[in-house]
């Protein structure tokens, strides 16, 4: 679920993977944690990594925030990987984003039997975009934020670039079980569900 980092003499660092994690470090009074959000992967031991670089952000999509970042930024960078330095509002709208980007490609793959995240950009492009814009609004609302523009087009732009990807929903307590959370706490408290699409397809697939 995490990956942390030692920079030389520098304490540890937290390394998101994909998922929020906000509630479990505000538990244990981490809330100001360093992070990195880290928007490259290795498909299988051995090889290079695939950096998060896309045809919408070119200069790439990895990040860090806090003390450390600029630290943590240039070994990567040391390393062939891109990585940009934010604070922390402009972190958590980036983490957002991209626990939105697993979220959303991840159930609409799972309801496509042996489809790949690109197979999803590609081919279920009004599935996966309803999708995006119904958990943003969501997670907008949530923490009281206002996100950048062209939202889907980063996302998809950056399945294209991990398009070999395989999709499952994994992690729910992580990832599809923060959105699950504000729908159960709106419908207790008499409101309409703010994510009633992630809701059908998750109770489709037996998940929930």
């Amino acid at each position: 679920m995490m990956i942390w980092m030692r920079c030389l003499n520098q304490p540890l660092i937290r390394a998101g993977a994909n998922g929020m994690l906000e509630p479990w470090f505000e538990s244990k009074g981490l809330g100001d944690a360093d992070q990195v959000l880290a928007y490259f992967a290795v498909s299988k031991l051995g090889e290079p990594p695939i950096d998060g670089i896309t045809d919408t952000n070119p200069e790439g999509l990895t990040a860090a925030y806090g003390k450390w970042a600029s630290a943590v930024a240039g070994r990567l960078r040391a390393g062939g990987l891109s990585c940009k330095v934010l604070e922390k509002d402009a972190f958590q709208k980036q983490m957002l984003e991209k626990l939105i980007w697993i979220c959303a490609f991840m159930l609409v793959g799972a309801r496509h039997p042996g489809a790949t995240v690109g197979v999803v950009e590609k081919e279920y492009r009004s599935e996966v975009s309803a999708l995006i814009a119904e958990l943003a609004g969501a997670a907008a609302a949530e923490k009281g934020i206002v996100f950048e523009g062209a939202m889907e087009e980063r996302l998809c732009a950056y399945s294209r670039a991990v398009a070999h990807f395989p999709t499952a929903v994994k992690e729910f307590k992580w990832r599809n079980g923060w959105f699950y959370s504000l729908s159960q706490k709106a419908i207790a408290q008499g409101k309409d569900d703010p994510c009633p699409l992630h809701t059908a397809w998750l109770k489709e697939l037996k998940i929930v």
